[in-house]
């Protein structure tokens, strides 16, 4: 498949589906903050330890890990572990198409006696496994696992066991970002059209300057792969390296079109503007990786230190920067976006 910037330009685009749902997100920020939890937590002692499972699970390990004052794991399945009990608290995340093994793990842990907190869809199947008396079901909107995670960082905020988060300053988050890459705004203008372009005729090699910047560059590796069905990796520092050093150096007189299906890989970057002062010589050192060889080195920044934005609003700005862009990319190739923003 081709890509072709032009179809980024074109009449109607704000009609698409999957620019519709980037747009929206915030709208489905508010209105899982706004839904009333079903239930209510009955033990206001703290829970021995916390156990998440099912989509964006590591996003809420991230985001918690730090400050937790209890032992807390993203639990990949596809069994419940032995050791949760009448002690502990099991989150789960899902939508309407939520796996078997998520389901059995919900219903495990409500035959152990555990505390349930359950995000997802009113009338899912995970919702109904999860139901109980020391369960409280927090009612999400459509499918969206960002959505669900959000919300149930906001209620382990408010019980001590992870930091403040304020969804409405997500929701803006995600406003902002909607508004810079609106298909109404044209290359050159538009961060989502740009990168799209930049990541057109190559295989992105996607990495994070922090662990949810890390977090981040998985989720839109994956959206990239979901918009052309091409290869695109996220994965640490180290192994890019093997990655760029093994890249043959960019023939200047060589024919683009007749060496089409070849394509080089692209540079990624997240946050590298933000990392840790001794990470900063890795940044340096992929990208001089990447100009040694000429493979082209893009960023997202999640903005300025000094505007106090929480890792959450960080972590939303980037992945719908980044999604905005795969959309983008799909729709430059001719494929259907409905997909690719999810």
């Amino acid at each position: 498949m081709l890509f072709d910037d032009a179809r980024l330009e074109a009449d109607g685009l704000e009609n698409d589906e999957g620019l519709y749902w980037l747009a929206t997100a915030g709208a489905r920020f508010r209105q899982a903050a706004r839904r009333e939890p079903l239930g209510r937590l009955t033990r206001a002692d703290r829970p021995r330890g916390v156990l998440v499972l099912g989509p964006e699970a590591r996003l809420v390990r991230a985001v918690l890990e730090p400050t937790c004052p209890v032992p807390f794991m993203a639990w990949p399945g596809p069994a419940l572990p032995a050791w949760v009990g009448p002690l502990d608290l099991v989150i789960a995340l899902g939508t309407h198409d939520a796996q078997a093994w998520q389901l059995k793990c919900v219903s495990e842990a409500v035959r152990r006696g555990a505390t349930l907190i359950v995000a997802a869809p009113q009338d899912s199947t995970l919702a109904a496994a999860g139901a109980g008396h020391l369960t409280t079901h927090l009612p999400t909107p459509a499918d969206d696992p960002m959505a669900a995670a959000i919300a149930v960082l906001a209620l382990l905020g408010q019980l001590d066991l992870g930091p403040a988060v304020d969804i409405e300053l997500a929701a803006a988050s995600a406003d902002a970002v909607a508004a810079a890459c609106s298909p109404s705004r044209q290359l050159g203008d538009n961060p989502g059209k740009d990168l799209a372009v930049a990541l057109a005729d190559s295989f992105p090699l996607v990495w994070g300057g922090t662990v949810l910047a890390g977090r981040a560059a998985r989720r839109i590796a994956e959206a990239l792969r979901r918009a052309g069905g091409r290869l695109a990796l996220a994965a640490d520092a180290e192994e890019f390296d093997a990655v760029l050093r093994g890249t043959p150096p960019r023939d200047l007189f060589s024919d683009p079109f007749e060496n089409e299906g070849d394509a080089r890989p692209s540079l990624l970057l997240l946050d590298a503007d933000l990392v840790p002062a001794e990470l900063t010589p890795t940044v340096d050192r992929l990208v001089a990786l990447a100009d040694a060889v000429g493979v082209r080195a893009s960023r997202i920044s999640s903005g300025l230190p000094e505007l106090g934005a929480s890792d959450v609003e960080r972590y939303v700005n980037l992945l719908q920067q980044g999604r905005y862009a795969a959309t983008y990319l799909g729709i430059g190739l001719g494929v259907p976006s409905w997909r690719n923003s999810r």
